[in-house]
């Protein structure tokens, strides 16, 4: 198990933007086990693959969720890497459950965006001690960068959930959700964090800032993120107007219930 450092500025640089970018705390073998797991994942996809890319288009934007009990470098990650510190302390929790992994693929030359979106609201989850770690398993130049809107996470709002293969909203008339303003109309009106992402660097973010990313048609390399989901100690299980991403089918909680579930279990604690 590691020993994570991550000084206070950072931590406090976390509740104020709501996404972090911190340098090279993941070694090489991490990511090159990551590579091997990921190459069993899209040979052998789970229930919930999706491609958003259309048959005869470049590239291809392809993704898969909740495999991380079937496949064994995702396994390991979750329970033994830094990841689950990392977020604890950022999160200021004296424990990180996994919520899940989700894993995002661009090939060179994919001209499909991710769309902004804030994640929580896809999610069967409430709390404030709730953040996703973004690891590359390539080099990302800043132009190919997910996107943060600094101090997102602090409006209070929460907007509609968007499908990524058109972008719509997934339900409009829920009481309670709002449309996410175009940001791209608004960009100078907005901080917006990005960076140029190294091996072993990854982005730490609150699963209420808003985050989007580019397409990847300059790129002549892929882009392979692997994230994971965390809860800590205020994390409760919630419903929403839609079914939930993931939909967790064998989690049968009351909302408002602590995530004491076998589906999340204890991957760090103080």
């Amino acid at each position: 198990m590691s020993n994570v450092t991550i000084v206070d500025e950072v931590v406090d640089q976390f509740d104020r933007d709501g996404a972090v970018c911190l340098r090279g705390l993941f070694d090489r073998s991490w990511l090159d086990s990551l590579a091997k797991g990921l190459d069993k994942n899209f040979a052998d996809p789970g229930p919930d693959h999706t491609m958003y890319t259309k048959e005869g288009e470049p590239g291809g934007f392809y993704d898969d969720y909740c495999n991380w009990n079937r496949i064994q470098e995702y396994r390991e990650f979750v329970l033994n890497s830094p990841a689950a510190e990392i977020a604890a302390r950022l999160m200021r929790s004296k424990s990180a459950r996994i919520y899940h992994e989700h894993v995002l693929v661009k090939e060179p030359g994919t001209k499909e965006i991710t769309p902004w979106h804030h994640d929580l609201p896809y999610y069967g989850v409430d709390g404030d001690q709730l953040c996703s770690i973004w690891l590359p398993l390539d080099p990302v130049p800043e132009i190919a960068c997910p996107e943060f809107v600094a101090g997102s996470h602090r409006s209070g709002v929460l907007y509609y959930p968007r499908l990524f293969v058109n972008h719509e909203n997934y339900a409009d008339g829920a009481e309670g959700f709002e449309t996410i303003p175009d940001i791209d109309a608004r960009r100078d009106d907005y901080e917006i964090l990005s960076w140029d992402l190294k091996p072993g660097d990854c982005i730490v973010f609150h699963m209420r800032t808003i985050h989007g990313a580019p397409a990847t048609a300059g790129l002549k390399t892929r882009r392979r993120g692997f994230s994971t989901r965390w809860l800590g100690d205020d994390a409760r299980f919630a419903v929403r107007p839609w079914t939930t991403s993931p939909p967790y089918r064998e989690v049968s909680l009351t909302p408002g219930d602590p995530m004491e579930h076998a589906s999340f279990p204890v991957a760090w604690h103080a």
